[in-house]
C-alpha cells in the first residue's frame, strides 16, 4: 500500500515534477570551464535545499579542492534497516558546438515525450529521480524504509579529480551497507544493469635518436631511426594470437564465476551483432583468448591509441627524425592493479633503449577496475523492482570502458556497490541531448519499489 500510495502522489504531480526539474536545467552546471564555477555552486545549492526542503538532515554543499559535493542523510529506518548510499552527478559537459542545438541547451524543451537539455540524460537526472522517489515515500507515508545517504559530485565530467581525497577525509559520513550508482540508463524497451567496468591506464612512449633530422642520404644505414624502434615496441606488445607480452601482465586477472560465464555466453550473439553494427566486419581479432563478450569486458586490453614522427606532409622528405612516440591506453580486470601494469609497461618500453636511441615513458592517470554485485538479496530487491515496472528483469552486463568513479569508491570505501540508472534518452555529451519523460517516471517508480523492496528485507 505505502508504494500504491507514493506511485500516485508522483503520478497526480507529473507536471509540477517536470516543471521543478527543469529549474535545475537551467542551471549551466558546466564543470570544465572556470567561467561556470558560480553556476556549479549554484546548482549545489538548489539541491541541497531541495533536500532540505522533502526533510533531509545535515545537508550541505562541502567544499573541496574542485567543486563542491551535495550531501544529505535520512537515517530514522532504525539501526536494522539497511544505510543506502546514492550517488549522482549534478554537473554536466559543454554545450559546444552551440549552433547545432535546436533550442538554448539550458531552456529545457517538452516536445513528443521528450525533455531536452543539456544534463537531462547525463546526470542530473540521477539525482532528481531519487529526490521525487523520497518525497513521495516522505510525503505519503512519513517515513522511508531504509536509511539513506545521498552524495551528489560537482566534477564528474572532469575526470573527478577532487572526489578520492574528499572520500578519503569523510568515509565515517558517507559509510554505509550499500552504494547505488544513479549513473547511465536503459533501452527504451529493456532495463539494463552493468556489473562490471574496466579500469584503464595511459601512458606517452617517446624515442630519441640524433639531435635533429637528419639527411637520409648522408647518414642512413649508421643513424637508427627512432621510427623504427617505436615499430619494433608496438609489434612486440602482442603475439600472433593477441596475447600482451608484457611480463607479468596476466598474472591477476580474476576468472568470471560460473554464473558470470553463463550470464556473458548468454549474451555472445548480441556483441557479435553489436560489433558487426560498429564495424562492418563479421571478422574478428584474437579469437583463441576467448569468446568476444571475454575479449571486449572479461580481459584486459593493450591499444596504440596514436602514432607520430618524421615527414607528414606531401610527397617525401628524406629524413632520419630526431624523435618519434606513441600513445597507448590499457583497460584492465579485476584483480589487476594499474600501478603495477603501469610500471610493467614502462620497464618493457624501456628495454628497447640502446646507446642509439633513448626510450622514456610518460606515465598518465590511473584508474581500478571495479566489480559490483550481480547476485544475492540487493540485485533480488532490484529486479524485483524492475519486474514491477517494466514487466521484466533488468539485462546484467559486463561493460568494457571503464568508470574510475566506482573502482575508487569500492577501494576507499569498501561497500557493494550496484546501479540504478534513470537516464534513458539520447545525445548525452552531444548537442540536443534528451531525456524520454515516460521512461524517466518508470525509473522513479523503479527506484520507489527498490527502496521499498530493501525495507522489507531487513523487517
Amino acid at each position: 500500500m505505502s508504494v500504491d500510495a507514493a506511485l500516485a502522489w508522483v503520478d497526480d504531480r507529473h507536471d509540477q515534477l517536470l516543471a521543478r526539474f527543469s529549474e535545475l536545467l537551467r542551471i549551466p552546471s558546466v564543470s570544465t570551464d572556470p567561467a561556470f564555477a558560480a553556476d556549479v555552486q549554484r546548482c549545489a545549492d538548489w539541491l541541497v535545499g531541495d533536500l532540505q526542503r522533502i526533510g533531509f538532515a545535515n545537508c550541505q554543499a562541502i567544499a573541496t579542492a574542485g567543486h563542491p559535493v551535495v550531501y544529505g542523510e535520512w537515517l530514522k529506518a532504525g539501526p536494522n534497516a539497511p544505510t543506502i548510499l546514492v550517488y549522482a552527478h549534478y554537473d554536466v559537459q559543454p554545450v559546444e558546438p552551440l549552433e547545432l542545438w535546436e533550442t538554448p541547451p539550458f531552456e529545457p524543451r517538452l516536445e513528443d515525450g521528450k525533455l531536452y537539455a543539456r544534463g537531462s540524460i547525463d546526470d542530473k537526472c540521477g539525482a532528481f529521480a531519487n529526490l521525487i522517489a523520497f518525497e513521495a515515500l516522505l510525503e505519503t507515508t512519513g517515513t522511508l524504509p531504509v536509511n539513506i545517504k545521498v552524495v551528489f559530485e560537482g566534477e564528474e565530467e572532469t575526470g573527478s579529480p577532487a572526489m578520492e581525497p574528499f572520500v578519503r577525509e569523510h568515509k565515517a559520513l558517507l559509510a554505509a551497507d550499500l552504494m547505488l550508482i544513479c549513473d547511465g540508463g536503459s533501452e527504451p524497451d529493456q532495463p539494463l544493469m552493468f556489473y562490471t567496468a574496466r579500469g584503464i591506464i595511459g601512458a606517452e612512449v617517446k624515442v630519441t635518436g640524433p639531435s635533429h633530422d637528419l639527411h637520409s642520404g648522408l647518414v642512413g644505414g649508421a643513424v637508427q631511426n627512432p621510427i623504427h624502434v617505436v615499430s619494433t615496441i608496438i609489434a612486440a606488445l602482442h603475439d600472433q594470437i593477441g596475447r600482451i607480452q608484457i611480463p607479468g601482465f596476466y598474472a591477476d586477472v580474476q576468472t568470471p564465476s560460473e554464473t558470470e560465464q553463463g550470464l556473458m555466453a548468454a549474451q555472445e550473439q548480441e556483441f557479435f551483432e553489436m560489433l558487426k553494427s560498429q564495424t562492418g566486419r563479421d571478422k574478428f581479432w584474437a579469437n583463441d583468448l576467448g569468446s568476444l563478450v571475454a575479449r571486449t569486458t572479461a580481459l584486459p586490453t593493450c591499444d596504440v591509441n596514436g602514432v607520430w614522427g618524421g615527414y607528414q606532409g606531401a610527397g617525401s622528405k628524406t629524413i632520419i627524425p630526431a624523435e618519434a612516440g606513441f600513445k597507448v591506453t590499457m583497460r584492465l580486470v579485476a584483480d589487476q592493479d594499474p600501478h603495477a601494469i603501469l610500471e610493467a609497461f614502462s620497464q618493457f618500453a624501456q628495454s628497447f633503449a640502446s646507446e642509439t636511441a633513448e626510450v622514456v615513458v610518460t606515465k598518465g592517470p590511473t584508474s581500478y577496475p571495479v566489480n559490483l554485485l550481480y547476485d544475492g538479496p540487493v540485485i533480488e530487491a532490484l529486479q524485483a523492482a524492475f519486474e514491477a515496472t517494466w514487466g521484466k528483469p533488468a539485462t546484467l552486463y559486463r561493460q568494457g570502458g571503464s568508470v574510475p568513479i566506482m573502482g575508487m569508491f569500492q577501494r576507499e570505501l569498501g561497500m557493494n556497490l550496484a546501479t540504478l540508472g534513470f537516464g534513458t534518452g539520447e545525445n548525452g555529451h552531444a548537442p540536443n541531448e534528451y531525456l524520454l519523460v515516460d521512461e524517466f517516471f518508470r525509473g522513479v517508480a523503479t527506484a520507489i519499489h527498490f527502496y521499498t523492496n530493501m525495507g522489507q528485507q531487513s523487517a
